[in-house]
């Protein structure tokens, strides 16, 4: 088997990182979740103050702060999978909460925040071996990534993940609240300046709606091998 990059793109809450996670531990590669460092950076700046009241983000302050601001990876031994660390803190349980959730988009659409972390996501994969997801893997981070796949899910059928998911941490969840949270993070993320979301040309759509997770990584692991082999 050839060593290879692999891209996950996709809408939020759509299962993206679940595949990811498990399909690196199952070939043995390097799991990056693109999605985490973003929240990161958003849970640093509402524990700073550089939000105002209204929702706008005190902009030159939180540029002036991002080289404070140093996220990693390390794995948990008890799940198997990466957790979050945000300077030194493992953060894995903060980052999703639903006060990052609504403010995470703004913070991902700021150039200086993406040009920071795309550059950091571009080192972590330059040896391949990789699987990262995100909203841009495939047409900024690594437009010559071997294997492309763009993930979507109708909103509702996110909208119930995402709730499933908090309510089984034991954290508190309003179903319509996390569907409109959901709608408003696909018009942010398909719409903004720097790097909208959208799926690259040569990328494989999975829509997930109806798979289990056991379905969807045979699949994704099907198309790994025809690509790597």
């Amino acid at each position: 088997m050839k060593k290879i990059t692999i891209a996950i793109d996709g809408f939020s809450s759509c299962g993206k990182s679940t595949m990811a996670k498990d399909l690196a531990k199952e070939i043995g590669y390097i799991y990056v979740d693109t999605g985490a460092m973003y929240r990161s950076v958003t849970l640093y700046a509402l524990r700073h103050n550089l939000f105002n009241a209204d929702g706008s983000i005190r902009e030159e302050e939180l540029k002036a702060q991002m080289k404070n601001i140093n996220i990693s990876f390390q794995l948990n031994k008890t799940t198997g999978k990466p957790d979050t660390f945000l300077n030194g803190e493992n953060v894995e349980k903060d980052i999703r909460s639903m006060e990052v959730s609504s403010h995470v988009s703004p913070i991902a659409a700021l150039p200086f925040v993406r040009a920071a972390l795309v550059a950091q996501q571009q080192r972590m994969g330059a040896g391949k071996g990789i699987v990262m997801d995100g909203r841009d893997i495939g047409t900024v981070v690594f437009p010559d990534a071997e294997l492309k796949i763009f993930v979507t899910a109708s909103a509702e059928v996110r909208a119930q993940r995402r709730y499933d998911e908090l309510k089984a941490k034991g954290m508190e969840a309003n179903f319509n609240d996390i569907l409109k949270n959901v709608e408003e993070r696909d018009y942010i993320d398909s719409h903004r300046a720097t790097s909208p979301l959208h799926k690259a040309p040569d990328a494989i759509e999975l829509d997930n709606s109806n798979l289990t997770i056991a379905q969807q990584q045979q699949w994704l692991y099907e198309q790994y091998r025809k690509v790597a082999e």
